[in-house]
């Protein structure tokens, strides 16, 4: 099967979350569940690339792929990666979703990865897991038109996050950043991370929580808190974060 080759925006703008705005959101209900979302906007990165293609390679049938859908986790993970997972890491991608927005012609390309834990226990399991299996396997069809093409490989964007530990209770939502494996990922993805700076293309990263009940402490001095306490929001990017790796680290008790 052939693989869609544009280098630019195959290598360096999917393969890698360096070249993307990043948001991350947490929805907390009082009833203890929470929708966490990961999303993945690559679209002025694209509009950046595509003005380096030849005329040719915009006039191929793959440059003009559209689409807007949105499809089970599970079921873009192919029939052997699906039988190397274990129970519950098979119950967390049957419970998360992706949604992909794709018309490079327009330069959009977004990429959600959903998911809606049903606890604490069950937030802290999936944000410790789903980088595993996105490494592990292959998100296909996200990006495929037919049975001819492969698709583009997003694993990195999700995989980015495993430089993270987590300890997560019904009151507190602790991340602190892991510098031996966030300084793996950096080596990994340095060539990327430099030729987005020699296009002056900058690298935002958000991440916003809101709280059925007010917050009672935030330690990033960086965290916005909002006036009713309810939510905290950390923008920052990732030139700051390779400065800084700290930035990312957030301790909150609500």
């Amino acid at each position: 099967m052939k693989k869609l080759y544009f280098p630019l925006i195959l290598l360096v703008v999917l393969c890698f979350s360096s070249c993307v705005d990043i948001e991350e959101h947490y929805d907390f209900k009082s009833d203890g569940t929470c929708k966490v979302a990961y999303a993945f906007d690559m679209s002025r990165a694209v509009s950046v690339l595509v003005n380096l293609m030849s005329d040719s390679v915009k006039e191929t049938p793959q440059f003009s792929l559209v689409k807007d859908t949105t499809l089970n986790f599970y079921s873009a993970i192919p029939d052997s990666a699906q039988q190397k997972l274990k129970t519950e890491e098979v119950e967390l991608a049957k419970s998360s979703e992706l949604t992909v927005n794709m018309n490079l012609k327009k330069s959009v390309m977004k990429v959600t990865l959903n998911h809606t834990a049903k606890n604490a226990a069950d937030l802290q399991y999936y944000l410790q897991n789903v980088s595993k299996i996105a490494l592990n396997t292959q998100i296909s069809a996200i990006t495929t038109t037919d049975k001819t093409n492969k698709p583009f490989d997003a694993r990195q964007m999700v995989g980015g996050q495993d430089y993270y530990s987590y300890d997560i209770t019904p009151h507190k939502f602790y991340r602190i950043i892991d510098k031996a494996k966030f300084n793996a990922f950096l080596k990994k993805t340095q060539a990327t991370f430099m030729m987005a700076k020699a296009m002056l293309i900058d690298m935002p990263y958000k991440v916003i929580l809101r709280f059925a009940h007010p917050v009672k402490k935030v330690n990033n001095s960086k965290a916005m808190l909002s006036a009713d306490r309810r939510e905290v929001t950390l923008v920052t990017s990732m030139d700051e974060v390779i400065k800084n790796p700290n930035v990312m680290n957030l301790k909150i008790d609500f």
